[in-house]
């Protein structure tokens, strides 16, 4: 069964009703585009393999009708998989700069290197491929130049939105403008297929912009060497952490693969301040306690990360001595509760002074996700006559669809991997038109979980 001239499709084959994993098709006039393949990880403990990913059989069977994969962000749930999966899809890779960096270390791992087509689509640029007209949009998120998608068929447009946040103040890149968005709305937009993880979640998420002054309190409070636990991804947060070592006459240096990879993405895609000096790692065991600021890996209790490894004294380039302060400058992820409470009490019992952000009453970490207000705003903005969410687990999808409709969104669908979304010509579902599963990456091979 495949889509023709006068239908629009939307068959999301990862990360709906979960978090993670996202693997979407739209389908039109016999042919099918794919929005972003990512990955997920096994909770602690589990014996599954650790990296695992969405079953790509349904379109690897229709491979000769896949126009390209468009990537809207570098995260590992949106383009984690694509090394592992292009030989599957064989088709062009479409991304912005960054990701490209990041992606491109990847494929190198996999020997793909000179093998899959990326071409680089500047933040808000435009593209063509067969009947589906593609506009990027700029807007904010925890890692750079996250693209919004405007679909646009025959049959109609969609907004997929990827993963986003409204924030007036991202640190780096430019902030979400409401009028690019709200310009949607007077084009007419059929459906929008919209971020869940924080739906739950009341009120407007914390700016970028907001942190500096909490981050910069606790290391000039400090009194020895300050370690902060942070996502790599997050290029914005290393800008801070980097402009609050100068701040206060300590020096930055970066301890972990992960945050060394986006580090030097962001360079290679001129997105990092030459004016923020960051020190080699090997350098920071021989400066005083008081001058040393790291930024590390393993904020999520990650087994052989940074930070495990400081709190075992195995770390080959800083030890962590009685009175030193680690601060985490992220949320705990659901599902390593127990991996982070057992690695904070690792260094609670070498006399290392922990800071998190629920001990606080300023921020030190910004969700890179909407909550309620900013859902409600970009409903608002775009006018949709169909809100589809997606990236979430069902309870945060269907807190988007009561918020959508409170909005003034006259429809929405909810459904789950393998389910397909008719838009056009009449709107409907069918479920469990795909069948859908999980591979697992483990010593070079992928395995059906």
């Amino acid at each position: 069964m495949t889509p023709g001239h006068a239908d629009l499709w939307f068959l999301p084959l990862g990360g709906c009703g979960e978090i993670g994993m996202n693997m979407n098709l739209y389908g039109h006039d016999g042919q099918w585009l794919m929005v972003d393949c990512g990955v997920t990880f096994a909770q602690p403990g589990a014996v599954e393999p650790h990296v695992q990913m969405a079953d790509p059989s349904f379109i690897e069977a229709q491979q000769e009708n896949l126009s390209g994969l468009l990537i809207t962000h570098a995260h590992e749930d949106h383009i984690g998989a694509v090394a592992h999966l292009w030989s599957q899809l064989r088709c062009p890779v479409y991304l912005t700069e960054f990701s490209a960096a990041i992606l491109r270390r990847k494929l190198a791992e996999h020997d793909l290197l000179d093998q899959v087509p990326l071409h680089i689509v500047a933040p808000g640029g435009h593209l063509q491929l067969g009947g589906f007209d593609i506009q990027w949009l700029n807007l904010t998120h925890s890692t750079p130049q996250s693209q919004a998608l405007l679909i646009q068929t025959q049959a109609g447009s969609i907004l997929h939105t990827g993963d986003w946040k409204i924030d007036l103040d991202p640190v780096v890149g430019p902030p979400i403008i409401r009028a690019d968005f709200a310009a949607l709305a007077e084009e007419g937009v059929l459906a929008m297929v919209c971020d869940s993880t924080n739906a739950l979640n009341p009120g407007h998420s914390i700016s970028e912009g907001d942190l500096f002054e909490g981050l910069k309190t606790l290391a000039a409070d400090a009194p020895g060497r300050v370690v902060v636990g942070c996502f790599g991804s997050n290029i914005a947060r290393l800008h801070t952490l980097v402009s609050v070592a100068a701040e206060t006459g300590r020096y930055a240096g970066v301890l972990g693969r992960s945050l060394n990879n986006y580090l030097q993405a962001a360079r290679q895609a001129r997105l990092w301040d030459k004016k923020l000096s960051v020190i080699d790692a090997s350098h920071l065991g021989y400066l005083p306690a008081e001058e040393v600021l790291a930024i590390a890996t393993g904020s999520q209790g990650e087994s052989g990360a940074a930070l495990s490894r400081l709190a075992a004294d195995t770390h080959p380039d800083l030890s962590l001595q009685p009175g030193d302060t680690v601060i985490l400058s992220a949320r705990v992820i659901p599902g390593n509760e127990i991996a982070l409470a057992a690695l904070l009490d690792r260094l609670r019992n070498r006399g290392v002074h922990v800071v998190s952000d629920e001990s606080l009453n300023f921020p030190i970490h910004a969700s890179g996700h909407p909550c309620q207000d900013e859902l409600a705003d970009m409903y608002s903005w775009v006018k949709p006559k169909i809100a589809i969410p997606v990236h979430g687990e069902p309870q945060h999808m269907a807190a988007n669809a009561q918020l959508a409709g409170r909005s003034g969104v006259p429809r929405s669908f909810t459904g789950e991997n393998g389910d397909l979304f008719m838009l056009a010509p009449v709107p409907g579902m069918r479920r469990g038109f795909a069948g859908v599963g999980r591979l697992g990456y483990d010593r070079g091979r992928l395995t059906k979980i």
